[in-house]
């Protein structure tokens, strides 16, 4: 039994929610957690590797929460309550949406985000590796977050939208500001600035969007324009939101990985030994690092009828969190799982979820991930950290380090 429920908006969890997660899987796997932000219903939490399958398995349980009430103008989000309107907004995406629209959503954009389609990307990305390198090795220290992660995924997914180069800041600017929206909330005052932030996303796609009608280019802004004008298949507002969409499914969960696997490897050595002997291994790395620490600790549902799991019954019409972060450490499915082991054989983690909602940037994420990390340690052979202690974003959902800093 507990006396608490799990609290995701404390000190303890920001600093090692694994060891948190380890308490109440034992005790309390599916429980009614305390409240995630301010005002909010309570949710359920889901911290089990079995139990967090079931639940992304089930087509009783939806993407989308109640109130969601078809078309949305944009004339509809200047004015109201902005926890409400940043609800209804974040809805139209592909991130929060169910079939039949996910499907058609999903269909115009996941051929863009496939694992063939985006080898292709190779060359670019190791170019640009190679010239943020030659900068860190001109500068004389490196934070591989700040400085190489970020602009290595924001060039990259620039490119691929079709943004020019000069507006990359206002990409991640954008990209902070909702990140944070969609985390667990500390303050109600995050889903104003989300709205603010809203607003300005959308005049700068529409705006975009008119400059790729008239001159279109390969890029994906200029294929959904096509499909917009294509039978209509794209409201201005679905436009816009799968636009901003694609900016975090191929950006922050990028930035997060690539700044956890190196922590890791440096804190491992003997694991970034095997990986300089054996190269081979650098994939089996990728997803160790996305199993150790998930980039995203977390993804919503909820019940479309009463759910049963083990012996707890979820009524209808929950909101239900599955602890990814969790379920990739259960010991029942990962033997030693607080072992860094690039050579792990066994079940595969879901740090990217499963099923229709399997994360539509996880192919982008490996690639970079996969050239980024043997680049940066080939031309720094002897780099190390300069922090004792990581230093964490201040999200909650989502594990990344606000810096890395590492000299040579």
């Amino acid at each position: 039994m507990i006396t608490e429920a799990l609290d995701y908006l404390t000190p303890e969890f920001h600093a090692d929610p694994y060891a948190v997660y380890a308490r109440y899987r034992e005790l309390a796997p599916v429980h009614l957690a305390a409240p995630s932000e301010p005002g909010r219903a309570r949710a359920w939490v889901v911290l089990r590797y079995d139990d967090a399958l079931s639940v992304l398995k089930d087509a009783r349980i939806s993407r989308h929460g109640p109130g969601f009430d078809g078309p949305l103008d944009l004339m509809d989000i200047s004015a109201g309550d902005p926890a409400e309107l940043f609800y209804q907004l974040s809805r139209r995406s592909i991130l929060f949406n169910d079939p039949p629209d996910h499907s058609r959503l999903r269909t115009l954009v996941g051929g863009v985000f496939t694992p063939k389609m985006v080898a292709r990307l190779g060359e670019r990305i190791e170019t640009v590796t190679a010239e943020l390198l030659d900068a860190a090795q001109a500068r004389g220290a490196l934070d591989v977050a700040h400085d190489y992660a970020l602009p290595l995924t924001l060039t990259i997914i620039a490119e691929m939208l079709g943004v020019p180069p000069e507006d990359k800041g206002l990409l991640d600017k954008w990209g902070k500001v909702l990140v944070r929206a969609v985390d667990f909330k500390r303050t109600t005052a995050i889903y104003e600035q989300a709205i603010g932030t809203s607003m300005e996303i959308f005049a700068y796609f529409a705006a975009l969007s008119e400059a790729k009608r008239a001159h279109p280019g390969d890029d994906l802004l200029s294929q959904l324009v096509h499909a917009h004008d294509d039978g209509q298949r794209l409201s201005d507002m679905e436009l816009a939101i799968t636009a901003t969409t694609l900016l975090m499914a191929g950006h922050d969960t990028t930035v997060n990985l690539i700044g956890n696997a190196t922590l890791l490897l440096l804190q491992h050595p003997d694991q970034l030994a095997l990986l300089r002997e054996r190269p081979a291994l650098t994939a089996a790395m990728v997803e160790e690092a996305l199993r150790y620490h998930s980039p995203a600790q977390n993804t919503s549902r909820y019940t479309t009828e009463a759910i049963a799991l083990g012996s707890v019954t979820i009524p209808q019409g929950q909101l239900v969190n599955v602890a990814l972060g969790s379920a990739n450490h259960d010991p029942a499915a990962f033997a030693e799982p607080e072992r860094f082991d690039i050579t792990r054989a066994g079940p595969r983690h879901r740090a990217f979820g499963m099923g229709m909602h399997y994360c539509l940037g996880a192919p982008l994420a490996r690639q970079e991930a996969s050239i980024a990390i043997p680049a940066l340690f080939a031309h720094f052979p002897r780099l190390r950290l300069l922090d004792p202690e990581p230093r964490w974003r201040d999200t909650i959902g989502f594990r990344g380090l606000a810096r890395l800093d590492t000299a040579w």
